[in-house]
């Protein structure tokens, strides 16, 4: 689904995506190998941000972390609160549906080794910051990340030094929202045990308490 001002399907801004986008599809014909729409309720009060798409997860289903291991806690979870109708997210068409929460990337394209270069993130943040703009002025934004944590503040033109990113850290925002940090849902965070099941949900907790706040 796309949205109006905060999404472009055919964006073609970052040469080095885009190519690197028309090699995947060559090599990976089945593979949606283009920008990846933000998915879930257009009206939502908690936006979830993470990094980029995955190769062989958003990258090929065409759904923000879905089709890849970091996906598989933060599903489960929106289900365990009461945000997503499935544990799980499997493809396009399994069904699954989001309520009054949305899932966007910084950087809405693959990069190459899953690393954006600080010019894709810039080039890319006029997008996100339409999508928080959007939001309602209760909102909750969740960042999944150091980066999708410094794209948040780059969207708000704040520096870095302003909100420092940490795990279950909570920052107000100039507009009145709050910006909540979690580790990412990454393989690596996960069977290292930087970021275990526990800590998430303690997480989206918080994330309960503070929409239940705003109201």
């Amino acid at each position: 689904m796309a949205y109006p001002k905060i999404f472009d399907q055919d964006c073609r801004q970052c040469q080095r995506l885009a190519g690197f986008l028309d090699a995947v599809k060559v090599q990976c014909p089945t593979y949606h190998a283009r920008p990846v729409a933000p998915f879930g309720d257009p009206k939502a009060r908690l936006l979830v941000v993470g990094l980029a798409p995955g190769m062989h997860g958003a990258n090929a289903s065409g759904r923000p972390f879905t089709g890849d291991f970091a996906g598989l806690l933060l599903y489960e979870t929106l289900h365990t609160f009461g945000y997503g109708s499935l544990p799980v997210s499997e493809s396009l068409d399994d069904g699954l549906v989001l309520g009054n929460c949305r899932i966007t990337n910084a950087v809405k394209c693959l990069p190459p080794q899953n690393k954006p270069t600080p010019g894709e993130i810039s080039q890319c943040n006029a997008y996100l910051a339409a999508e928080i703009q959007a939001l309602p002025e209760d909102a909750v934004i969740l960042a999944l990340g150091t980066i999708a944590h410094q794209a948040v503040l780059k969207a708000y033109q704040l520096k870095a030094s302003q909100a420092i990113f940490g795990h279950h850290a909570q920052h107000l925002l100039p507009d009145g929202r709050v910006l909540v940090d979690s580790y990412h849902t990454s393989r690596y965070n996960i069977q290292t045990r930087r970021l275990s099941q526990n800590m998430f949900h303690e997480v989206f907790v918080t994330i309960g308490a503070l929409l239940v706040k705003a109201r």
